[in-house]
């Protein structure tokens, strides 16, 4: 089936009251294994990766096996470059065939962060691509360097949705990509107010670690799309290393397996869409 587009992915999240899940991956043992969860729980997904990524695996080569694996999915599959911080990267994703892109000014000044975004939501407009932005500062890097949280101001998120008319909106409230160094605290209260005061999809980035309890009240806040990379490479580092010593090709799907499995775990806590595999827990409207 064609590629899905994020925007069309995050308004039926919403409809549905949950949120889509976002799996960075690296190699096609996480592409096959995120797109196989998505089909045993019949629920869209999105494959992403991140800008920071792609010095060690070209985007036209990595992209291109994103694409053909979605294409080739029994469930709708968006492809998404997150973490974007170069116009040319994000101008190479849209003319690979990726579907959305995320623009990543958030180390910026906002008015700075706003004209970049709207530059990107210029390229983007010509392939009807979906682009996400980000207000506020997630902590640590996509490359697990050490970086300031800052959560994000209300009144900015305002000012930033309607000067840029992004498709999706990352919120800084106190999540960080990686790991946690403890229970993460999250102002679910900033949350509540942009969602009261913004009608744009919600993300949230640094989902790994935050517990199926928490999803689910910030996917009643809003969220329609939550981020997985840590808990992916990880599984996949774990299998790697328990099975090198069975050969490569049971090392090989040792890793796809896990992929599945972290994948499926998380598609399920995010909700999966209604149909014969069942809803999500307590289903619900989400309401403004």
């Amino acid at each position: 089936m064609p590629v899905a587009n994020m925007r069309a992915l995050l308004a039926q999240a919403r409809a549905q009251g949950r949120a889509v899940g976002a799996f960075s991956v690296s190699s096609l043992e996480m592409i096959l294994g995120v797109v196989r969860a998505a089909e045993a729980l019949r629920t869209p997904v999105i494959l992403q990766v991140a800008q920071v990524r792609l010095g060690l695996m070209p985007l036209r080569v990595l992209g291109r096996a994103m694409l053909s694996a979605a294409q080739d999915a029994a469930v709708p599959v968006g492809v998404h470059l997150d973490h974007a911080t170069s116009l040319d990267v994000v101008a190479q994703a849209l003319d690979t065939g990726f579907t959305s892109v995320m623009y990543d000014g958030s180390a910026l000044p906002l008015a700075q962060n706003m004209l970049n975004t709207q530059e990107v939501m210029r390229l983007a407009r010509p392939y009807g691509a979906a682009v996400e932005a980000e207000v506020g500062r997630v902590g640590r890097t996509e490359a697990g360097e050490p970086s300031p949280a800052e959560c994000a101001d209300p009144g900015d998120c305002v000012a930033f949705a309607a000067q840029t008319g992004v498709d999706a909106l990352a919120v800084a409230i106190g999540n960080a990509h990686g790991v946690y160094a403890g229970a993460p605290h999250l102002r679910l209260d900033i949350l509540a107010q942009v969602h009261a005061r913004v009608d744009t999809p919600l993300v949230l980035h640094g989902g790994t670690g935050i517990g199926p309890e928490a999803f689910r009240s910030m996917i009643g806040l809003g969220i329609c799309k939550i981020n997985i990379a840590t808990a992916l490479f990880q599984a996949n580092a774990s299998a790697a290393l328990a099975n090198a010593g069975r050969g490569y090709f049971e090392m090989a799907r040792a890793c796809l397996e896990a992929s599945q499995q972290v994948a499926q775990e998380h598609i399920a806590a995010f909700g999966v869409a209604p149909g014969e595999k069942g809803g999500f827990p307590h289903e619900r409207a989400v309401s403004r």
